[in-house]
């Protein structure tokens, strides 16, 4: 059988490429495949239907009416991507419980946001008492989402909803972002308003008394990240954006050393408190005070503990 030539292209309105058929009439795919990388078949009109050659051993078939009755273009495998893997929901702990709360309270309150796995209270070994704080999981990791994007009042207190650091390599501590350069017209609305086109914002806080500077924190930490050693300006006003993460202070004499208690307060061995410096002079040193007078920092509005 003498040898032929097949009119194939890319695509259906594509200009084709003559191909040699081999001896025997067939068309090899590796000859298609040496033109169109990727190529599986061929596939023609007839009669206005669509139809595919026959493959054998890696050799097209001519259809019934031969190779010239036609033109052809090229078949492709589907692609068929791998499915995105589905997050896995973590272990929230539930912070700042009241001491009242036992599991059905928390159950049947976080049953309002999805199906969970598991409820715990933390209690005294002893007393059998709470401890104050307890741990959820959620079956969907949507509802995981909703409930961290939230405080949640508890018989009558707000609580805190976060993955534990240490579950998360430390990201949850990576979604607080320190504001510097505040002035008293931002108000934590504003603040919220603004960064709130970034990604969405749990949680504003504003010290009180006033002390230039504020912390914004995200649910989603890669958009707290992405806004560090930015200058931004909210209502007229040049504010910088860096990390909220503190530097642990070590020494300061006595067996204890210094150790960061929450946000802004640390207690030296000796039993003097001050406030943590977080970044620059944004909290001034507050000076020493005896065991036998309270310590003023003790009683700010500002201190927020972790």
């Amino acid at each position: 059988m003498s040898i032929e030539y097949v009119p194939v292209s890319e695509g259906e309105q594509e200009e084709p490429i003559e191909l040699p058929t081999e001896e025997d009439g067939s068309l090899l795919l590796s000859t298609v495949a040496a033109q169109f990388a990727g190529a599986s078949g061929l596939k023609y009109r007839a009669g206005g239907r669509l139809r595919g050659l026959r493959l054998v051993d890696e050799r097209l078939s001519p259809p019934a009416e031969g190779w010239a009755a036609h033109r052809y273009w090229c078949a492709f495998p589907r692609s068929s991507p791998s499915p995105t893997p589905r997050p896995r929901c973590s272990d929230l702990i539930v912070l700042g419980l009241p001491w009242k709360t036992g599991e059905d309270a928390v159950r049947e309150y976080f049953a309002a946001f999805g199906d969970l796995l598991m409820v715990q209270v933390k209690r005294d070994a002893k007393t059998g008492l709470s401890k104050g704080f307890g741990f959820i999981k959620f079956a969907e990791y949507e509802a995981q989402l909703r409930a961290l994007g939230r405080r949640h009042m508890i018989d009558g207190r707000w609580c805190d909803v976060r993955i534990p650091n240490g579950k998360d390599g430390g990201a949850s501590a990576h979604r607080k972002v320190f504001v510097g350069r505040c002035t008293e017209n931002l108000t934590a609305e504003d603040l919220r308003e603004y960064f709130a086109a970034f990604g969405q914002v749990t949680d504003v806080f504003v010290p009180r008394p006033f002390r230039a500077f504020s912390f914004v924190t995200f649910l989603d930490p890669e958009v707290a990240q992405s806004l560090c050693g930015q200058d931004h300006i909210i209502k007229g006003v040049s504010v910088n954006i860096s990390t909220a993460s503190p530097k642990r202070e070590r020494g300061g004499g006595g067996a204890r050393g210094s150790q960061l208690l929450g946000w802004g307060l640390v207690e030296a061995g000796g039993g003097a408190a001050r406030v943590f410096n977080w970044a620059g002079d944004a909290w001034p040193q507050q000076p020493p005070h005896s065991a036998a007078t309270p310590h003023p920092a003790l009683d700010k509005p500002y201190l927020k503990y972790e």
